[in-house]
């Protein structure tokens, strides 16, 4: 055995560990240790410092994303809780993904991003891995690349803006963005007052101030084990958040040492607990298919008929915006997720794996006992007696649809109506506001090709604006149904995630205006009434052509990504081998 600190050594325990990991390939190895510690060394480290286990740090830090604006200030502290328990912290940058900044939606950018953390990671010399992310779309797809790459792996969630406040109501993004938007499309607050919103609606820099998608991932993060405790939600300025920061940077350091491997927190277990915090939460719609993408990565199909089993036992508890009222502020003051884990201790796995290598139960019971709050809610008294999502099946959607029933118009749960069907985003643009538009109060709003490839990249466009004519007559909800997504900010009575999509000739593509569509919350039901030969026959009339593009990432994203059922992710990324579905 060579004593020369340029030898790799792959008899020892960890001699494909720190800068001996993953060397590049010139033919040599001991060239390739040699030519990288040449390098690193012009930045300043010494033999000391570079013997140390190494810690990666994903900075997504990005001027198009305010969500983040706090990465400087955590990467910061994440590298100081690494040198303190004895590591080597190693920024390094991937792709960053805003939702309002990325066109034609972040979705479309989400298997980018997972795509660039994956390799980055695998590429680069780490023994465990920090992810920093917080918008929308940046927690699963580092989650994604993440659990593919294998490594050790810890999430460090950006935070929650703190609120703003507007002629002395409390605002925050972006239920109110939607509620004050929709006031004034329907002409009750005139132009100055929604300049005047705008400036307060989003106070800091963080994530959305409510339960949308970016909470509902934070907490999910949380739920599946993949964060310190407590890092869900403290919000993103204060110096709770940096405190989670520097914690996460020590116990990175500690994964790598126990090689506490991601696999062994993304476990069946890990997943349902995840599922149960979802309903409990009122979580974003979103939530399902990301936990979809990121099961899929470990080999794990979501069962759609099982997850609604699970819902109908598991009730809301989280009286948070826009199934409740309150903030991710209030909820972090509250005592966050081990409040909520507390109350949700009867369902949960409890002997589910953490990154801190204790089980969730043993988390649980270290966070105390808690303390008297009203934002979570206790178990015999929730503000939604079943889980915040219900699945739906009928002709319309044999691969099943979505509605968040606990952001729902209860009136409207059961309601049969006339079909008012736009073609596509385009079609909907041009006519929603016409005077000349032929709908009613009563009628169902239809919104073709948004799916995953239809669009490309399945939008949030299925939050369909009320149609201004009706909005300017005090219509607040209607009935609408589309194969896309929407905000985890967003309400009302909307039916996502239609599968499968119009665009690759599910039976949403041969609904016409003036059909009738029935929508039975309660049977878990959407069906169109027109008879199976009449659908056929419209189907043989239809000449389909599946969207398709020359080059580049569209074209890639076009041939192989999957329906929401399967996470939009793309094929070749999911598992080779699947080794069943969750919740079991």
């Amino acid at each position: 055995m060579s004593d020369s600190p340029f030898e790799p050594d792959d008899s020892a325990a960890d001699g494909n560990a720190g800068m001996r990991k993953d060397l590049t390939s010139y033919g040599d190895r001991g060239f390739s240790l040699f030519l990288r510690k040449a390098f690193i060394k012009g930045a300043g480290f010494t033999d000391a410092a570079l013997d140390r286990p190494v810690v990666g740090i994903a900075n997504t830090g990005s001027a198009y994303n305010p969500c983040h604006g706090n990465a400087p200030q955590l990467i910061d502290a994440v590298k100081r809780g690494v040198m303190l328990a004895g590591g080597l912290p190693m920024e390094f940058p991937t792709i960053s993904v805003h939702e309002s900044f990325a066109a034609p939606t972040s979705m479309y950018l989400r298997n980018l991003m997972a795509m660039d953390t994956e390799e980055m990671v695998r590429a680069q010399p780490m023994d465990a891995v920090v992810l920093i992310g917080g918008c929308d779309k940046t927690v699963p797809a580092q989650l994604m690349g993440a659990a593919s790459a294998g490594l050790p792996t810890i999430q460090l969630i950006t935070g929650s803006m703190l609120t703003g406040s507007h002629r002395g109501e409390r605002v925050g993004a972006c239920t109110d963005c939607r509620r004050y938007w929709a006031r004034y499309r329907a002409g009750e607050i005139d132009a100055e007052e929604t300049a005047d919103v705008n400036n307060q609606l989003v106070a800091s820099v963080g994530t959305c101030s409510v339960m949308g998608t970016a909470s509902t991932m934070a907490c999910i993060a949380e739920a599946l084990g993949m964060t310190v405790p407590g890092g869900a939600s403290p919000p993103a300025v204060t110096a709770d958040r940096i405190r989670i920061a520097e914690q996460t940077g020590a116990q990175a350091v500690q994964i790598a040492r126990d090689r506490l491997t991601i696999d062994k927190v993304l476990t069946p277990a890990a997943f349902e607990n995840a599922m149960r915090v979802l309903l409990a939460i009122g979580g974003s719609t979103n939530g399902i298919v990301h936990l979809a993408a990121i099961a899929g990565r470990m080999g794990l199909d979501i069962d759609l008929l099982a997850l609604d089993r699970m819902g109908r036992e598991t009730p809301v508890l989280l009286d948070l915006k826009p199934s409740g009222q309150h903030y991710m502020e209030d909820f972090h003051a509250a005592g966050g997720m081990a409040t909520l884990l507390r109350e949700l201790k009867p369902l949960l796995h409890l002997d589910a794996l953490t990154v801190t290598g204790r089980t969730l139960g043993e988390e649980i019971e270290r966070a105390g006992p808690g303390f008297r709050q009203d934002v979570v809610r206790p178990a015999s008294q929730p503000i939604y007696p079943q889980g915040g999502i219900a699945v739906l099946w009928g002709n319309l959607a044999p691969g099943g649809a979505i509605i968040k029933q606990s952001a729902a118009d209860p009136a409207l749960m059961e309601h049969e109506g006339r079909a008012v069907v736009f073609e596509n985003a385009e079609d909907l643009a041009l006519r929603i506001d016409s005077d000349t538009l032929d709908v009613a109060p009563q009628d169902v709003l239809v919104l073709k090709n948004i799916g995953p490839k239809g669009a490309p990249g399945m939008p949030e466009a299925g939050y369909i604006p009320i149609p201004r004519k009706l909005a300017r007559a005090g219509v607040k909800d209607m009935v609408r149904i589309s194969d896309g997504r929407m905000s985890g900010t967003a309400f009302g009575t909307i039916v996502l995630h239609v599968t499968p999509e119009s665009a690759i000739g599910g039976p949403l593509a041969y609904v016409r205006s003036g059909d009738r569509i029935r929508l039975s919350v309660a049977n878990r039901e959407i069906s169109l009434l027109v008879a199976d030969d009449e659908l056929a026959r419209r189907a043989k009339e239809t000449a389909m052509v599946e969207p398709t593009a020359e080059r580049g990432y569209r074209k890639l994203f076009l041939q192989t990504v999957t329906q929401a059922d399967k996470g939009v992710d793309f094929d070749f990324l999911r598992a080779p081998d699947t080794m069943g579905k969750v919740p079991r």
